[in-house]
């Protein structure tokens, strides 16, 4: 991870820059002098809601889907 240092009037001044940088994967830390002070980082977006039965009508299985297979024979 890269970690990208700015200060509290750079923070300000390019603000939108630093959101896409932290978007983007690195360590945004902001800083007043060398001291730093908080760390810029994306909120997790939350899943999609799983629909059931979204593939309905999309797979089929053949009849003898569960028959004994005549290669597996002498396992029985």
């Amino acid at each position: 991870m890269i970690m990208f240092k700015v200060t509290v009037h750079d923070a300000k001044t390019h603000l939108s820059r630093l959101i896409r940088r932290a978007l983007d994967g690195e360590d945004v830390v902001i800083a007043r002098g060398k001291e730093p002070l908080v760390r810029l980082v994306p909120i997790a977006r939350p899943k999609p809601a799983r629909i059931i039965g979204d593939c309905k009508g999309k797979i089929r299985m053949s009849d003898d889907f569960d028959a004994p297979l005549d290669d597996f024979e002498e396992y029985r």
